[in-house]
């Protein structure tokens, strides 16, 4: 009698082992099928549907989130700060360069042709898919930016360019659909220097009345989306990126909307930083900084016919004080000149000793921050710009530098490169 009733038990007791063992499974199985489900559910819905955040509130432990970018547009900034290794081994400081070449047009002309064209939409100045066109005078850059944007909006893209712009960019701008239309290179008081031509081509198009569609002049030079564009972008992403520690950023000016953008969203956050400008031969801007006239004291500025003397850099120099460089010119501390001749050591240094291949405006921008490296020692942390690939400029900057040498060639001492 009591070894039967203790047998009950002993049954009793594993009947239930059995069915709680039964449930736990049952119950992971069908976990394992909701998310299952869910995965699948999620490839075809919107995460942003309210409805379909609400039917899946009660699975979000199993759901794995989507980062989906949409168009080109979306692709668009959050580039990469890279510190880059040799320059910071040999200087003793940290030299950081934010990767803008990853964008998808390139380089970081893309942050401003896409705030350009977005302002100029809501303003009321351009539609898509009416046949309006979008004018830039530019050494490429600005105009690669420009006419991907632009097919991706629905827009046209002609571009004005010097005639000795490199082939690479010239057959990419035509690769991408826009007109583009060579000029010879000439001072900026010239009717038919590459800006006042992009200027009078779209006031051609808007004078005309048989013409379809409104011409927009980008006027990147001028139009302040384009300072804005780092202000409210570049800056706020360098500054976490650097998690705030960050003693001083150099770069070069074109139009001058990275340098001032950036400087005015940085310096209120630190006040000891220093902003370098990186100038290469033949621009005014060095003077400007550090002298305060843009040429020698005996001429007025704008009224220079001068050309601007011959630098294979492309992308950065000017010899006027444009919009977007003024909105920043006071955040400016100092500037550093940078030879043709240093620019092309440091871009084959980049590459034997890092496996960067950069282009010109990079390369200047890397001397510079080296420079700046050595004259305020180690431990400090500089930002700079890595602005396009040296893809775009094989047939001119690279053609000039010539092929690197393989692990038998003897690499270049960077203190050789800066004159130390």
């Amino acid at each position: 009698m009591g070894y039967a009733w203790r047998l009950d038990v002993c049954t009793a007791a594993t009947l239930l082992a059995g069915v709680a063992l039964g449930a736990i499974i049952s119950d992971t199985v069908r976990k394992q099928a909701h998310s299952s489900s869910l995965d699948s559910s999620h490839r075809h819905v919107e995460l942003n549907d309210p409805e379909t955040q609400s039917a899946n509130a009660a699975y979000d432990d199993y759901a794995v989130p989507r980062d989906i970018r949409v168009g080109v547009e979306g692709l668009i900034g959050n580039t990469p700060l890279m510190r880059i290794k040799s320059l910071s081994d040999a200087t003793g400081c940290d030299i950081l360069a934010k990767v803008e070449m990853l964008n998808p047009g390139g380089s970081a002309k893309d942050r401003i042709a896409l705030a350009i064209v977005e302002e100029a939409e809501k303003q009321g100045l351009i539609h898509p898919n009416s046949g309006d066109v979008v004018y830039e005078g530019t050494s490429g850059s600005t105009g690669i930016s420009l006419a991907m944007i632009c097919r991706a909006k629905g827009y046209m893209a002609h571009i004005c360019l010097p005639d000795d712009t490199s082939v690479e960019k010239i057959n990419l701008l035509k690769s991408l659909g826009a007109v583009v239309e060579m000029v010879p290179p000439a001072s900026i008081v010239d009717k038919r220097q590459y800006v006042n031509m992009a200027r009078t081509r779209a006031q051609e198009q808007n004078a005309d009345p048989n013409t379809l569609g409104r011409g927009l002049f980008a006027d990147q030079f001028e139009n302040e989306a384009n300072w804005r564009a780092h202000y409210e972008h570049t800056g706020p992403e360098i500054w976490r990126q650097t998690g705030g520690q960050i003693d001083a950023f150099i770069t070069g000016a074109g139009t001058g909307g990275t340098i001032s953008g950036v400087s005015r969203y940085l310096k209120p956050l630190r006040p000891q930083l220093k902003v370098v400008l990186a100038d290469p031969p033949g621009s005014g801007l060095f003077n400007k900084v550090k002298y305060g006239v843009m040429f020698d004291v005996a001429e007025r500025e704008g009224t220079r016919r001068r050309h601007q003397v011959d630098t294979m850099v492309e992308g950065i120099g000017i010899n006027r004080v444009t919009c977007n460089f003024e909105a920043g010119r006071a955040y400016v501390d100092d500037a550093i000149r940078v030879t043709d001749k240093e620019a092309i050591a440091m871009a084959r240094y980049l590459v034997e000793n890092d496996g960067l291949f950069v282009g010109s405006s990079t390369a200047v921008n890397c001397v510079a921050a080296a420079r700046w490296a050595k004259k305020i020692g180690r431990g400090h942390t500089i930002v700079t710009i890595i602005c396009d690939s040296g893809v775009r400029h094989l047939s001119k900057f690279w053609k000039a530098a010539g092929s690197v040498e393989g692990e038998s060639g003897r690499k270049v001492d960077l203190d050789s490169i800066l004159g130390q």
